[in-house]
């Protein structure tokens, strides 16, 4: 069944009073309008109870039938560094094919790494962010997940990764992907915080290819070759599995594929990367093939 696309609205520039008026009378709390944060699907802001609502508008096409709770969900994981759940609100659009949710949550101090997904510039972390982030990626690599992941809200399936290898490189014919393990699923630098590490924003979580969280925090980091370098690194036990390999590729077709941006500063360092794990691949294939017997 084909579900009505919602029309197109960008929470920047329309009126939201209404929204977080009905936030503040669902979750019985005041929300602090100087706070508001507004991006174009999401709306956040700091509460009178010192915690932090994220709010967010979904069309229908894009809540897959396991429903549509991550940040709620992931409550229940532990050892990973993320800001305690405490309550949520969800309700429909009248008139539209969209659903509006609201999460209150621990409120994080620390700030986002990089202000948009992709870093320019060297954040110079420390010793200490980089262990954080190997323990808690894997703490949730180690547990289980009732849901499968949306990464950019699409359900991550074998289907999917197949047909966004294939459009951006027609070469790599086998994208079977044996291994999967729970994942946040947005791993952008605008999704962990520094120099204090926490990993926010877990409406996308879920079961994915493994390596999906390392290849995307390095893909995002190809502007910086220092960062992307270190990333690979310190995700080497993930990333240089066959799984891992495709979801770096994987990424690399989303910033150098047929809809790649000619000014994206990502755009050179994903084409020579996806070159050299197209070959990584190949070569992988190659030797598993000589080793099999006749």
């Amino acid at each position: 069944m084909t579900l009505p696309v919602p029309r197109s609205v960008d929470l920047r520039r329309e009126p939201i009073g209404g929204v977080l008026d009905r936030v503040e009378r669902s979750l019985q709390l005041r929300l602090d309008r100087e706070t508001v944060v507004r991006k174009r699907r999401t709306i956040g802001a700091r509460t009178d109870r010192d915690t932090w609502v994220r709010i967010e508008r979904r069309g229908f096409d894009r809540i897959g039938v396991q429903g549509w709770s991550g940040p709620e969900s992931a409550a229940v994981l532990s050892g990973v560094v993320m800001p305690s759940w405490y309550a949520g609100c969800a309700w429909r659009e009248p008139g539209e094919p969209v659903m509006w949710r609201a999460d209150e949550m621990e409120l994080v101090s620390a700030a986002p790494v990089g202000q948009a997904a992709v870093v320019i510039e060297d954040p110079r972390l420390p010793a200490e962010w980089w262990s954080a982030l190997n323990a808690s990626l894997d703490a949730l690599a180690a547990q289980s997940a009732p849901r499968l992941a949306t990464p950019d809200t699409q359900t991550i399936t074998q289907e999917l990764v197949t047909a966004t290898l294939g459009d951006a490189f027609p070469e790599v014919t086998d994208t079977a992907v044996k291994e999967w393990l729970p994942a946040h699923a947005d791993l952008t630098w605008a999704n962990v915080t520094g120099p204090q590490f926490c990993m926010i924003d877990w409406e996308d979580w879920g079961m994915a290819p493994r390596g999906l969280d390392a290849a995307t925090l390095w893909g995002h980091a190809l502007a910086v070759p220092a960062l992307a370098k270190r990333v690979w690194s310190e995700r080497r036990p993930d990333l240089e599995t066959r799984s891992g390999r495709l979801m770096a590729l994987f990424v690399c077709a989303k910033i150098a594929g047929p809809h790649a941006h000619p000014e994206d500063p990502r755009l050179e360092p994903a084409r020579k990367e996806a070159a050299r794990l197209i070959a990584d691949l190949h070569d992988a294939g190659q030797r598993l093939r000589g080793s099999c017997p006749d």
